[in-house]
């Protein structure tokens, strides 16, 4: 087994590979007798079919499998042994490769085409300026949060007089006819036809209302099947006034902004009056905004160091065509004007490369599991649930970790952090505030 590298260019290289057929007989031979004690040949026994049949068979295939594998083992490990740094995976070459014959030829010899990373210094210094925008939480933004816990921890309460939104509970029967419900429940501001809302509108309990189901809720075959507990299909037959007799009404109303909200949004006694629950939101308001703030920093970073490798050349003819020969449904086309980009996103995996290698970054398991459980808790704020227990957090981070997407996303995902702290500790940062609206702009631009 021997490897030759032909370098092309700073970027392009070539690997020969050469394989005597004497060094495959051993395992050839191996594995003819594992095909032996499996072919199934009429007129021969499990076993007992002749070797030379067997090589007759099987011994090209098997031989090509075996040249294949040794190919394989030793390209790479050239490639490990001699610390080539190469992007995308070697090609066949088109154009040297000789055609081989398996009868006559004693040695075989397979080229490759690699492509090489181009060596690059991006070099970090407080000469190199990054905006990182903080974004402002405005007033109007606490007031909204406050008013949607407000109305997410209400409750419902008893009352005597019937308004529009307000639950109706009773029970229902048709106008001359069969129908009855026993544990009817409506709600008038969910009916279409306004006159049919009206007739419950300052309603009392005990109170008996005629009123068309048909009418109040029309076009909607399911509303008045799960209301009068009758099938779909029935529907269309329904047409007679209902009476409806109010046992009971309720009435949602909106938590006070007291203690016992207090305590079910943050947990016990975590915020005692209404001024540190205002600022406790403003917290978590900037501590959401935080993600898009560094989002925003990550990508003009990007930008701002990827440029610095414009004067770079890269193997572009090689990585068009590894990217057509292992993306099948992409069509030469469609490369050519995705290339762009592509070559952005491999710059920018070169500088990242550059900065974790320089900075000896490492991710570790507790880095995936810290990821793991800022995920989670982000996923839970999105619900207004921010006093989520330790525990739950960590139950939650491992059974999202069981997953290998979302475990290779979030490994990922923790480099970049630490990638870009380091960014952060080299460069000269101008921190910027901005209101939301203009921050939103910016992506406009």
């Amino acid at each position: 087994m021997n490897v030759l590298r032909t370098d092309i260019d700073a970027v392009n290289a070539k690997l020969t590979v050469q394989i005597a057929k004497a060094d495959c007989n051993e395992d050839l031979e191996k594995e003819l007798r594992s095909y032996k004690k499996k072919a199934n040949v009429p007129g021969f026994r499990p076993g007992m079919v002749p070797m030379g049949m067997i090589k007759k068979m099987y011994g090209k295939y098997a031989l090509v499998n075996i040249i294949n594998q040794k190919i394989s083992d030793a390209l790479y490990q050239y490639i490990k042994d001699n610390n080539l740094q190469i992007l995308g995976e070697p090609l066949p070459n088109e154009e040297e490769q000789k055609e081989m014959n398996l009868d006559t030829d004693e040695t075989f010899e397979y080229v490759f085409d690699i492509a090489l990373a181009p060596e690059v210094n991006v070099t970090l210094d407080k000469k190199t300026k990054i905006t990182y925008y903080d974004i402002e939480v405005s007033s109007e933004m606490i007031e909204n949060q406050v008013k949607s816990y407000v109305g997410r921890f209400g409750s419902y309460e008893s009352t005597e007089v019937a308004e529009e939104k307000d639950m109706i509970k009773g029970s229902v029967k048709e106008v001359n006819g069969t129908i009855e419900v026993a544990d009817a429940v409506l709600c008038p501001a969910y009916m279409k036809d306004k006159d049919q809302t009206n007739l419950f509108v300052g309603a009392k309990k005990e109170d008996k209302i005629t009123f068309s189901p048909a009418k109040a809720y029309e076009n909607n075959e399911a509303e008045i099947s799960a209301f009068l507990k009758i099938k779909k299909e029935d529907v269309k037959n329904i047409s007679a006034d209902f009476e409806f007799t109010i046992n009971e009404i309720t009435r949602y109303k909106e938590s006070e902004i007291d203690q016992t909200l207090f305590d079910k949004v943050f947990g016990e006694n975590a915020v005692k009056d209404e001024n540190e629950f205002r600022e406790k939101i403003k917290e978590n308001i900037q501590e959401s905004l935080k993600s898009n703030s560094e989002y925003k920093f990550a990508l003009d970073a990007k930008e701002v160091l990827t440029k610095k490798l414009d004067k770079v050349v890269f193997p572009e003819a090689f990585l068009k065509r590894w990217v057509l020969a292992t993306n099948k449904n992409m069509s030469e086309e469609t490369v050519e004007k995705e290339f762009p980009a592509m070559l952005n996103e491999l710059k920018w995996q070169v500088v990242c490369d550059q900065i974790a290698k320089e900075n000896e970054i490492k991710i570790d398991e507790n880095d995936v599991v810290e990821q793991a459980k800022n995920a989670t808790k982000a996923q839970f704020a999105q619900y207004g649930m921010m006093n989520i227990p330790a525990d739950v957090l960590e139950n939650y981070a491992k059974e999202t970790l069981k997953k290998e997407d979302a475990r290779k996303r979030l490994l990922e995902k923790a480099l970049e952090e630490k990638i870009l702290g380091a960014i952060k500790e080299a460069v000269k940062i101008e921190n910027k505030n901005i209101s939301i609206e203009d921050f939103g702009n910016l992506f406009k631009e």
